[in-house]
């Protein structure tokens, strides 16, 4: 028997909630735990019938308004969507008013911020009517100060103000509201923050994320068919995953749990019986696979530079980062030697700029070289068990070698929690296959 003291907070994906019969399977979980108080639901995504979302129809709809084009298809599909659930479900909500003051605020110059959100709005009326909770419109709880910034504080009082009366409440996710009231959006994927918040306001005792998969898995599934899914994670495993690639959850949306120790688990709304994957705040006494888990993105630049005594040369790396920095590019990692010293960039940030950087590095370091190694895949291999491992980096590089993969970079962060590589973007599905195959042989 569940603990009746304990709070649940749901939040619901747009895969989840992207059609009457997707709406039916969340009310079935919802009531199988009455514990499960405080629902965050996502706009509604594809499905078997669609295969756009409605956030990007929304999106599409107000930039053809700004544009002055034909926004009527996208208008008709969004309405289409919603009514059809509304409809198959035997709701009374006031759909066709709702969108038609939608298109009105957006055609007044409401913003790309509002239109993305609308579809969160919606689908939370849809659900609040269907599971008979009280809906609370996030842009009253979730609030950002007047630099657009998340306002932690604010939130986490106005939260706990609002929903400490309401027994359960629906609170859509992805948005909140700045100080004039008008619509500010998380960036994608922020209806996993919204439902940490939510979580972390009310010290929930657990954050439950349904999505379409049944938990974590150690490598990319579409990469590797029979891929190990994962029964638990930690916050930091999964941060660094996260921000590799890996997709079950926003890295973003660790931090409010983070903060209070709150246990997340991902469950798949199609197969609920499935206990997912715990992520948790430490994992004690456990001594299975070193690797948690392998995840990896593709298109970086690496600036590579050369430089004898680099090292006893104060301000060096200082200065080539200015290099950097004055085109307004981030860095994502940095790995260097005595005499060397390479920056890893995106291809997509670097985009025309590569030929001015290297200029300013020559003008402002006088390096004795400096090479430009483009279209390289970055793979990182986690693990928190990996530091006491004896042979994980050996296991790594033999794998690596054994496919004929050559490693163009290699960075290992002081924490030893993850090993990331450089390789060829053609060698990455290769080199991932190959890492996996390894650790899952020990």
């Amino acid at each position: 028997m569940v603990d009746k003291m304990e709070l649940r907070v749901a939040k619901f994906g747009g895969s989840s909630l992207a059609d009457a019969n997707q709406f039916c399977k969340v009310k079935k979980i919802i009531r199988e735990n009455e514990n499960r108080r405080y629902v965050v639901p996502s706009a509604p995504g594809k499905s078997e019938k669609y295969d756009v979302k409605v956030t990007d129809l929304l999106y599409s709809l107000d930039a053809a308004v700004e544009n002055g084009e034909d926004h009527a298809p996208f208008y008709d599909l969004i309405l289409k969507r919603f009514v059809e659930i509304r409809n198959d479900l035997g709701l009374k909500t006031d759909i066709e008013s709702e969108l038609e003051k939608i298109l009105k605020d957006i055609m007044d110059g409401a913003g790309p911020d509002y239109a993305a959100s609308r579809g969160e709005y919606l689908n939370g009326l849809l659900l609040s009517e269907f599971l008979g909770f009280t809906f609370v419109d996030a842009k009253e709880v979730i609030l950002f100060d007047k630099r657009g910034k998340y306002d932690e504080r604010a939130t986490e009082r106005k939260v706990a103000e609002v929903l400490q009366n309401i027994e359960h409440a629906v609170i859509p996710g992805f948005y909140g509201s700045l100080p004039n009231g008008n619509i500010k959006t998380f960036s994608r994927g922020g209806s996993d923050i919204t439902g940490a918040i939510i979580a972390a306001a009310m010290r929930a005792d657990l954050y439950e994320n349904w999505t379409d998969v049944s938990g974590f898995y150690m490598v990319d599934p579409r990469v590797v068919k029979k891929a190990r899914k994962v029964e638990s994670v930690t916050y930091r495993e999964l941060r660094e995953l996260s921000y590799m690639g890996a997709a079950v959850l926003h890295e973003d949306s660790i931090f409010p749990v983070y903060k209070y120790a709150i246990p997340i688990n991902v469950r798949n709304t199609n197969e609920p019986e499935d206990k997912g994957t715990m992520i948790v705040p430490t994992i004690d006494n456990y001594h299975g696979n070193p690797v948690t888990g392998i995840a990896g993105r593709k298109n970086f630049t690496i600036i590579s530079i050369e430089k004898n005594g680099m090292n006893a040369e104060l301000g060096f790396g200082r200065r080539v980062l200015a290099s950097i920095e004055k085109y307004g590019i981030p860095f994502e990692h940095m790995p260097s030697s005595i005499d060397s010293l390479c920056v890893v960039l995106e291809n997509q940030k670097v985009k025309d700029n590569i030929d001015d950087i290297v200029d300013d590095i020559h003008r402002t370091c006088e390096p004795d070289s400096v090479e430009i190694i483009k279209d390289i895949a970055l793979i990182a291999t986690v693990g928190k068990r990996m530091r006491d491992s004896i042979g994980t980096a050996a296991t790594l590089f033999t794998a690596l070698a054994r496919a004929n993969i050559n490693v163009r970079m290699i960075d290992q962060g002081s924490s030893e929690i993850s090993i990331i590589v450089g390789v060829k973007n053609d060698d990455f599905e290769k080199a991932i296959v190959a890492i996996n195959d390894a650790f899952l042989e020990q």
